[in-house]
């Protein structure tokens, strides 16, 4: 199925596609490359102000699932989990931050796989993800996991997340901006009628 096919979410063909790509080599190797590089890139951060830092981990992990989509999205999600905790031994495995992982890539999947890239969907796609699950489920996690009251992490993500939400939309942007046409020159991602990523 031609990369060039753009189809609405609620439809069959969308997720047919989706479900194709399974049997992409391409697609296969993408999810790969995804795992491995968002892991190396998670575990390094510019500082840029008080317990607030700044990773290109979530930038693969967007431009991969722009490529791969929502369904090899939840396997590449189980298998970021793992890799990332058997490279950090010392890090806790707990099948919450799986779920989460999972629901990142299928996220991202469901909001930049072929469709109309906009500046509205990039930040609704952030928005979710740093919201939904950073806040919301990241906060009943550390609950969970380290006994504290649940709003104690929920207001401390919170107000991280609200912090670098801009931040990490205009750094979406901007990536794809950039490399938008050399995923589209390549049949990576349908093709553009404009050069630009419009605001709706």
């Amino acid at each position: 199925m031609s990369k060039n096919n753009v189809f609405p979410i609620f439809t069959s063909k969308y997720w047919a596609a989706a479900s194709s790509e399974f049997r992409n080599l391409r697609s296969l190797v993408f999810a790969g490359l995804t795992v491995a590089l968002g892991t190396v890139l998670s575990s390094i951060s510019i500082p840029v102000g008080m317990n607030l830092h700044i990773t290109f981990a979530f930038v693969v992990l967007a431009f991969g699932s722009m490529v791969f989509g929502p369904v090899v999205g939840l396997s590449a999600g189980v298998a970021y989990d793992l890799v990332g905790f058997l490279m950090m031994p010392s890090s806790v495995f707990f099948p919450g931050y799986t779920l989460s992982s999972m629901l990142e890539f299928f996220i991202y999947g469901v909001f930049l796989y072929r469709c109309r890239i906009s500046v509205v969907r990039v930040f609704l796609c952030k928005l979710m993800v740093d919201f939904g699950i950073h806040v919301g489920f990241g906060s009943l996690w550390s609950q969970i996991l380290f006994g504290k009251g649940y709003y104690y992490f929920f207001i401390k993500s919170l107000v991280k997340n609200a912090v670098m939400l801009p931040v990490e939309v205009l750094m979406l942007l901007v990536l794809l901006r950039i490399f938008l046409p050399v995923l589209e020159h390549g049949d990576i991602v349908p093709k553009r009628k404009s050069r630009h990523i419009p605001f709706l």
